[in-house]
């Protein structure tokens, strides 16, 4: 149907259809009262009628010229005509592009790249954006495009925002471009460039221009934008960093995935093979809905953290500056198959070859499982690293299987464990579970040793990582000992009448600890100048409260965070049975030891 995106999932419609009270919502969006989001390029047009000149700037992945089509069109009906101006003229010729962005792509790496540090303006030739004028002679003047506000035009602007789901879905269909390249790219490379080159240089010019946007614009449904004025994005911004923030979820099939997800959560595609995640909340990725009479509007979630890092990260705002640090994401191996087996980088390693601030320490949540399931986890006692490494590259030479259970730990699995992985723990997730991935934010950076001989649902082989793994493999985790440190041992340190608090512990090198609060009819709960992240893991429903008067309620496997300015919060079950909720939270005892001091505002910034 939309030649723009190749993706089996939906796209999310302007008037979703109400969901029914205790079933998970796939399009989550807080209410900002009525008469403030407009829909349709008609109503753009009748809000731009009135000004002399406009700049339209936007993130990468935006359809500028079916936007500029559609838009035109409706001034002409207006009577107007205008002068367009594609800030794209002033870019940079595609080979100097290159060469400013190919030293942050990894050379032949397939993966990983290397965090871009500059701005958006080195992708532009300044003396073309000042000839960039507008035409006096025309209704209305309109520069248009990514980096349209750097040609230093006056009058309104507008910003046009994409989510970065749909980003990678028109990547898929070739719709779109890298910044400044010549031409699309293959879905790989162009995500490769996104997230290490276009996103962070995207991010901070969106960020410089938040202050002063007049509106801005959804544009996933290309042919049916939302929009509201900037003032309406920043109150609702501000209101939601002093109340709760649920993130819009997004489901993606892979080569293990599994049937829970399919079966749980309903408004998905029945026809997909399977499902093998749904990122509930990965900060880089997640958008944030907003909903006025019946019609949503997405922004990033990076929006939030650019305006109200502080509300939203409390006493941690110093040390992550802008970006979100805990990420909750399911893994679905229910009737798939077993994750590869992986580990992820230490700390100095992801800063020195990835320029990532802190690295991608997880844990595994056993939300659901079917029986006998495990979680593969540090090795045997006797394993020899020497002649695992030998095994995994003749599996890659040979096509040959590993006995990947003759040197890993194979742990049974049940419901509501939570297994420890810090960075480099080799592990990954058997096939039977439902993962809860709570984890440090970063996403990408997985060291694939083995992966059953199996195939991408592209076709290809899937990228492994063996030498890279073996840079940062912890040999000492191994028998009792990884038995002892990576599984957490959980328990009671709060009850009361019809209440208790369970601490499941991490490990000590997890800058994030995690509670469970388990409760038949309400709770009570200090933030302690950290945000909470939150997931009801068993029950059906429960409402929040918090100190602003916002009332919200929240199903069965859905996430939602409380921003640090919420100060306290009260959790009501709103069901029959005991309501179990799992709580992500920074450690302050892990940030006032002096190893790690090296995660500081100021270190970031350089």
């Amino acid at each position: 149907m939309y030649t723009y995106r190749k993706t089996t999932q939906y796209l999310m419609p302007a008037r979703p259809e109400a969901v029914p009270d205790g079933r998970y919502d796939i399009y989550p969006a807080y209410p900002i009262g009525p008469g403030v989001i407009e829909v349709g390029y008609g109503a753009l047009a009748r809000r731009l009628a009135g000004e002399r000149s406009v700049v339209i700037d936007g993130f990468c992945g935006v359809l500028w010229e079916r936007l500029r089509t559609n838009l035109d069109a409706e001034l002409v009906r207006l009577g107007l005509l205008a002068a367009w101006r594609s800030v794209e003229a002033a870019l940079l010729p595609a080979p100097a592009i290159d060469a400013l962005v190919t030293p942050y792509l990894g050379g032949d790496d397939p993966i990983f790249g290397t965090r871009f540090g500059g701005g958006l303006r080195d992708f532009f030739d300044h003396r073309r954006l000042r000839d960039l004028a507008p035409d006096d002679q025309a209704d209305i003047s309109i520069v248009y495009g990514c980096g349209a506000a750097l040609a230093g035009w006056g009058g309104s602007l507008v910003y046009v925002d994409v989510p970065k789901n749909e980003i990678q879905f028109r990547a898929r269909a070739r719709a779109i471009r890298n910044l400044g390249a010549a031409a699309p790219a293959d879905p790989k490379p162009h995500y490769k460039r996104s997230y290490f080159v276009d996103w962070p240089a995207l991010n901070r010019h969106r960020a410089e221009l938040l202050p002063r946007i007049e509106i801005v614009i959804d544009e996933q449904r290309a042919d049916e934008p939302t929009f509201m004025s900037g003032d309406a994005l920043r109150a609702s911004l501000r209101a939601i960093s002093r109340s709760y923030v649920r993130p819009r979820p997004w489901f993606e099939p892979g080569p293990w995935g599994g049937q829970w997800l399919k079966r749980t959560i309903p408004g998905l595609p029945p026809d997909v093979s399977n499902l093998a995640w749904s990122f509930e909340l990965i900060s880089p990725e997640n958008g944030i809905c907003f909903e006025s009479d019946g019609s949503l509007l997405e922004v990033a979630f990076d929006t939030l953290m650019a305006a109200h890092s502080r509300e939203v990260l409390g006493t941690y705002a110093a040390y992550f500056g802008t970006e979100f640090p805990i990420r909750f994401d399911f893994l679905d191996t229910v009737e798939g198959g077993n994750l590869s087996l992986q580990c992820h980088p230490r700390p100095e390693y992801i800063r020195r070859h990835f320029g990532e601030t802190f690295t991608q320490d997880e844990t595994y949540y056993i939300l659901d499982c079917a029986p006998g399931a495990s979680v593969y986890l540090g090795f045997h006692e006797q394993a020899d690293p020497s002649e695992l490494r030998a095994e995994l590259e003749r599996s890659v030479r040979e096509a040959t299987p590993v006995d990947v259970e003759r040197f890993i730990n194979a742990e049974p699995a049940k419901r509501h464990d939570l297994f420890l992985i810090p960075s480099g723990t080799i592990h990954c997730s058997g096939a039977g579970n439902l993962v809860l991935e709570i984890s440090a934010t970063p996403y990408i950076f997985t060291f694939k040793m083995y992966d059953w001989m199996r195939l991408g649902l592209d076709g290809q082989p899937r990228p492994l990582n063996i030498e890279r793994a073996f840079d940062n493999l912890s040999f000492e985790q191994r028998g009792a000992r990884a038995r002892e440190e990576l599984i957490s041992h959980q328990r009671v340190v709060a009850r009361g009448a019809g209440w208790q608090i369970v601490h499941a512990p991490t490990h000590h090198e997890h800058f994030y600890d995690i509670r469970r609060f388990e409760f038949d009819g309400r709770m009570e709960v200090s933030l302690g100048g950290s945000p909470h992240v939150l997931m009801l893991v068993e029950g059906t429903t429960v409402w929040l409260e918090t100190a602003d008067g916002t009332r919200q309620r929240f199903s069965y496997a859905e996430t939602f965070i409380v921003p640090a300015a919420a100060e306290r919060y009260a959790l009501t079950n709103g069901g029959t049975g005991r309501a179990k909720v799992v709580c992500a939270l920074l450690k302050r005892e892990w940030f006032t030891q002096e190893d790690h001091q090296w995660l500081t505002r100021s270190d970031k910034e350089a």
